[in-house]
């Protein structure tokens, strides 16, 4: 429906939009949140520099990677060496707090509204905000689940246990032998449940909540609703992105918003009912809360 080429950026300034989203914010009889990693981003989960050297230096000095995506890439020669680096990549991307309190921020933004967050981030960080769990669908998986590598069923397992263990016993980047997670069925090794390929697992809570987003979306066809993206790139357009636009083209009582550093933009057809913001997140939110 659209074309990549046919894009427009804003070039208002930072507080004219930010007031204009105020208003839509105020107005909006529904607001639909698609967050991406640059959500993430703004609450302090970088995946690189002083953050990545605090938890990895080791693993950095053997294997000469500088950040955590590179090093989950890595192949490992053993599953103990694999667990423990990927031990403590879910430990501080999953179980410690975001260092700045963006999610909490936005929470109270959209409280007291009729929202949905659709998602692309595993970190579980929309939960520990206490956003509400039955407006919430991550299409991605959860660094916080296991599923079967194989995997012999659509079954997911909760990891806390089982990783703080690996956490607590690893030596020299090496897990014990006995902490490697199998699938209690098949007796395979476990993976995280991460979509990466064909093997991702769809267990019932996925499918509950993509039916939760679903009825949402038929309820408020039609009405003023908000479309509010944060932090979305171009890795996986067609999960947030392009479905908001889709929609904001189809409801003229619809208001499409962009908050993305360096990728803040629309397509023309919907120029005049967006907001395209290239500003950090975190920013932008602090000043709506001020205003």
């Amino acid at each position: 429906m659209f074309l990549r080429t046919s894009t427009f950026k804003s070039t208002e300034n930072s507080l004219q939009q930010i007031e204009q989203l105020k208003a839509a914010l105020n107005e909006a009889e529904a607001v639909v949140i698609g967050a991406g990693a640059g959500l993430s981003t703004s609450a302090g989960f970088v995946y690189n520099g002083e953050r990545f050297r605090k938890y990895f230096s080791d693993f950095e000095a053997k294997y000469g990677f500088h950040d955590m995506y590179s090093g989950g890439f890595y192949p490992y020669d053993t599953l103990e060496e694999h667990w423990a680096y990927w031990s403590r990549y879910i430990y501080v991307n999953r179980y410690v707090d975001a260092p700045k309190p963006v999610y909490q921020e936005l929470l109270s933004l959209v409280k007291d509204k009729d929202y949905f967050v659709l998602t692309t981030n595993v970190d579980h960080c929309f939960q520990k905000a206490v956003f509400d769990k039955k407006r919430l669908f991550y299409t991605q998986g959860d660094y916080g689940l296991f599923q079967c590598s194989e995997p012999c069923y659509q079954k997911t397992y909760d990891n806390e246990d089982a990783i703080q263990q690996m956490i607590k016993q690893q030596r020299d980047m090496i897990i014990p032998s006995e902490l490697i997670p199998r699938c209690p069925v098949c007796g395979k090794p476990m993976t995280m449940n991460l979509r990466s390929d064909d093997t991702f697992v769809e267990d019932e809570g996925w499918h509950r909540a993509a039916e939760r987003y679903s009825l949402f979306l038929r309820r408020h066809e039609g009405m003023q609703t908000l479309f509010l993206e944060l932090g979305v790139g171009y890795n996986t357009p067609v999960i947030i992105k392009y479905p908001f636009w889709q929609m904001t083209a189809k409801n003229p009582k619809a208001t499409y918003v962009c908050i993305n550093r360096g990728e803040a933009l629309c397509p023309r057809e919907i120029e005049q009912q967006s907001i395209c913001m290239d500003a950090d997140i975190g920013y932008v939110i602090n000043q709506l809360k001020e205003m």
